[in-house]
């Protein structure tokens, strides 16, 4: 697990993509009567992209890459169960733009973007001119894995009742509120119950990194050539594990720390997201009067915040289209800020118009975290996050221990600290059990794997990186380290650790394990 989708959930994972803002046919490979068929022998119908479904997001159909290439879907079927591999299928969306250089073409080049919950449908072709240069010897792939987006999306609440479970109190502060909050856990996770009892005990990573090697079998490579970020480093190194012989060339970027629990995990974040808006707080002192938040120290200017949430927990203020914006939302409005540097300004203006009271940029940054499209509307980002989440982590802890644990996440983060101890209770309700509690990731035998890890990042703490490349075992996991802010590295602007891992990815150089980017 990585970041919140919305922090009224369990600790989760999504990556910053929700900013940047399917399928074609298969074959029809399905089985005749009485027939069984190998799945990896299915041969995929690539066809014209349509625009996403508002279950993967907003967005118009993928526009042609430089050069004129053009993105094709196509959809793969899976088992629901691999226990029954001859049983019911699913079908999985997937997304294709093929390599420039034909002649010198390595195979596929397959992304997770994190989540979980993220559409890669979506994303990759948003995202694409930062992974042109891979471009020259990939075909560049990504997919909506099972749960998510057009893959047997998991459907919780319409979108009314999200509206309201988004902008309900996710700190109580009484046995009234206290009981409000458990009513909404539950009430959530009967609707994904009633809604999507049939794929909810199917979707968790294990099953996820079974649909990767069965994709890598269909797409015609030996070896599986992957690019994980955020939670898609937890998913790869679940793959590695399970197939250590099939792995090529994989690099993982905002690393999940495979070692923590649930509520070390959140933790972890708690302090992540405090040491962001630190580092946003200390710049913007340091501009002086071109800043417009009121505080002459970073801790002014967090206490500033920490009042304005406050307020908002008694009263919340006028925010865009009728709607108002509550401190719930507020906090996942700043939470989405952080994921990058680059979206501080919008962090320093959302703050500064809520404290006169104007909430709308705040409540817009909010709905971008949730997964809200324009029009009211909800992508299955979160829907999918909990399923995801709450089927691979057999922790469930109940509303009590939540509470209990409230002061501790506070002292580590008086932003963001009760929202992500009260959020520990997120999965106490659902009906299916977990299968771990942590992902096992030992991988002997497998290709170097290369380990990003950025000093900065918020939802993926940095320490997690080492923790991976250990786990993964000696000679698999090379860490790579960048001294810098935000989710993730290899976007980040840093040339030398887009170089360092272009350079293994597209030659095979394995960099030096240790190395470190400034």
């Amino acid at each position: 697990m990585a970041t919140p989708s919305a922090l009224r959930a369990p600790a989760l994972a999504a990556s910053v993509v929700v900013l940047l803002s399917l399928a074609g046919c298969s074959d029809g490979g399905g089985k005749k009567d009485g027939e069984k068929q190998d799945l990896t022998t299915q041969k995929l119908t690539w066809e014209e992209c349509p625009a996403p479904t508002a279950a993967q997001g907003e967005g118009t159909k993928p526009s042609p890459l430089p050069g004129g290439t053009a993105w094709k879907c196509a959809t793969m079927e899976a088992p629901r169960d691999y226990a029954k591999p001859d049983g019911e299928r699913i079908e999985l969306a997937l997304i294709r733009a093929e390599a420039a250089d034909k002649d010198k073409r390595i195979g596929s080049l397959i992304f997770n973007f994190g989540g979980p919950g993220g559409s890669g449908v979506t994303t990759l072709p948003s995202a694409a001119k930062d992974y042109e240069k891979l471009r020259t010897r990939y075909d560049l792939v990504s997919f909506d894995p099972r749960g998510v987006g057009r893959s047997a999306p998991v459907k919780c609440q319409d979108d009314k009742a999200l509206d309201a479970y988004y902008a309900e109190d996710a700190t109580p502060d009484d046995a009234a509120e206290e009981k409000a909050y458990a009513d909404g856990v539950k009430a959530y996770a009967e609707a994904c119950q009633k809604n999507s009892g049939k794929e909810l005990p199917y979707v968790g990573t294990t099953n996820a990194a079974k649909d990767l090697d069965l994709m890598r079998q269909v797409l015609g490579d030996e070896k599986l050539h992957y690019f994980g970020i955020s939670y898609g480093t937890e998913l790869g190194g679940v793959y590695a594990h399970l197939y250590p012989k099939r792995v090529g060339r994989a690099v993982f970027d905002a690393v999940v720390d495979p070692t923590q629990k649930t509520e070390q995990s959140s933790l972890g974040q708690a302090k992540g997201f405090q040491l962001a808006l630190n580092n946003f707080a200390k710049d913007c002192v340091a501009r002086g009067d071109d800043c417009k938040l009121q505080g002459s120290t970073p801790k002014e200017i967090e206490d500033n915040i920490v009042a304005l949430l406050q307020r908002l927990d008694k009263k919340p203020i006028p925010g865009a289209g009728g709607r108002e914006l509550t401190q719930s939302q507020a906090t996942n409005g700043i939470v989405q800020t952080l994921y990058s540097k680059e979206f501080w300004p919008y962090l320093e203006q959302g703050l500064d118009e809520a404290d006169g009271g104007n909430g709308a940029l705040l409540l817009v940054l909010a709905d971008a975290m949730n997964g809200r499209n324009q029009d009211g509307t909800y992508s299955n980002i979160g829907a999918a996050n909990a399923a995801i989440n709450c089927v691979d982590s057999k922790e469930r802890y109940d509303l009590a221990y939540a509470k209990s644990k409230v002061a501790e996440f506070k002292a580590a983060s008086p932003v963001f600290g009760d929202f992500l101890a009260w959020g520990l209770s997120g999965c106490s309700s659902w009906p299916v059990p977990g299968q771990w509690e942590t992902p096992d990731v030992s991988a002997p035998g497998a290709a170097p794997i290369v380990v990003v890890g950025n000093t900065g990042d918020p939802a993926t703490p940095y320490e997690g990186a080492r923790k991976m490349a250990e786990q993964l075992g000696k000679d698999v996991g090379v860490e790579l380290t960048y001294k810098g802010e935000g989710h993730g590295a290899y976007n980040s602007g840093s040339t030398c650790v887009k170089s360092t891992v272009d350079d293994y990815l597209l030659e095979g150089k394995v960099p030096a394990a240790g190395k470190v980017c400034e």
